[in-house]
């Protein structure tokens, strides 16, 4: 058996077990995913309920003896912190895409460092689509599904930010004729050059690249839906049409 004392984590998501435990996920710095039961919390007399929700910066101390380990304490990392109401299903989203993507027991440093990065943006109100933007691209690259788009994929020639182009899952950037459509996967130059330089110019640059973003994700997902997106499609066709 391995004890943990005070490890930086945080909570990607929990669910009831039995009476009064839980069942969570955690991503750990040095440690990667994890899933703990956290045993007794949902009790009354329990701190550690307030303690662990999303998005917390934690230490967490736990022991492992299969696959599955056993918390044994956690304390928040200075002052309780929460998103934005705005901002909350972008959270939600981010944790969504780590539980899919991330193997247990597979240390991701860079990732956890990327994570805790886009959390403190998602707490302002600056830089938010930006931060998520990148750190999609970065995940992908962490991943060993990083994206080249600085040249065209048969002929080696440099993208143009004038240009028009796709991009072909598993071989690369190809110019296009076709005017810049980023629906249905046809993307400018600028763009793509802004992505690859993770330096954004403005606004259409971040709204094109989420696209090409979302295309691979989704073939990395391998068909697996993502409920945060579903709740935001249902949220955007709610929302009150303007005259």
């Amino acid at each position: 058996m391995h004890r943990i004392k005070l490890h930086p984590a945080y909570v990607l998501h929990h669910r009831p077990y039995r009476d009064t435990s839980r069942i969570v996920e955690l991503f750990t710095r040095d440690y990667g995913r994890l899933t703990v039961f956290a045993r007794g919390v949902r009790n009354s007399r329990s701190g550690l309920s307030a303690v662990l929700q999303a998005f917390q910066p934690l230490l967490v101390s736990w022991s492992d003896k299969d696959d599955a380990g056993h918390l044994e304490g956690a304390e928040l990392v200075g002052e309780p912190q929460s998103l934005p109401a705005a901002h909350l299903l972008s959270g939600f989203y981010l944790n969504e895409l780590l539980l899919k993507l991330l193997h247990h027991h597979d240390p991701q440093t860079e990732i956890y460092d990327l994570y805790t990065t886009v959390l403190q943006q998602l707490k302002t109100t600056n830089g938010v689509l930006q931060g998520l933007r990148l750190f999609e691209k970065k995940l992908l690259q962490a991943l060993g599904f990083g994206l080249s788009l600085s040249h065209e994929a048969e002929t080696g020639l440099s993208v143009v930010a004038e240009g028009s182009y796709r991009y072909v899952l598993e071989q690369g950037v190809l110019p296009v004729s076709a005017a810049v459509n980023p629906s249905k996967g046809v993307y400018s130059g600028a763009a793509l050059l802004a992505l690859a330089a993770e330096q954004f110019t403005d606004v259409q640059q971040v709204t094109e690249v989420r696209y090409l973003l979302r295309a691979v994700l989704d073939h990395v997902l391998d068909g697996r839906p993502l409920r945060s997106r579903e709740i935001l499609s249902n949220l955007r066709q709610m929302r009150p049409s303007r005259s």
